[in-house]
């Protein structure tokens, strides 16, 4: 069986333009520290960054937003998307590499140091997400204005 999904291009664009960029940015600060669950604080400590970057921006004469608020919601939903998976993946990594080190560490003790050099490694990625979510959140900037 085939399945074919048509989209419509100028109603996905219609969507996007009316939607609030407070909507995306907000969404983008609630990933950020919805997924974070091991390192929250990774997340809350990004979401406080994004946080200040939300500015108020009175909307155009048609009641939608100027190009700039919606580039800068969209930055912050992608700021906090990204350090948001991070974290889940540092979290689930370090999780898996915890439980493999208690378990070969009372197998093998000399196991112990090789175990947990990978551990760093493993919880290396959340503060990756936390220098990109940074990183990106340095675009996000509301502006009035066409």
């Amino acid at each position: 069986m085939v399945f074919v999904w048509f989209v419509d291009v100028s109603y996905l664009f219609f969507l996007f333009k009316n939607i609030s960029p407070y909507f995306w940015s907000s969404l983008g600060i609630a990933l950020c520290v919805g997924l974070s669950i091991a390192v929250a604080i990774y997340g809350v400590i990004v979401a406080i960054i994004l946080q200040t970057k939300v500015e108020a921006v009175k909307p155009l004469p048609d009641g939608s937003y100027s190009l700039g608020a919606a580039n800068a919601g969209y930055a912050i939903l992608g700021a906090g998307s990204v350090t948001g998976w991070a974290n889940l993946a540092c979290g689930l990594s370090v999780g898996v590499v915890g439980s493999s080190a208690a378990l070969s560490d009372a197998a093998n003790a000399t196991l112990f140091v090789k175990i947990l050099v990978v551990e760093i490694f493993a919880s290396a990625l959340g503060l990756f997400g936390v220098i990109i979510g940074i990183i990106m959140a340095g675009n996000a900037n509301f502006v009035e204005g066409a």
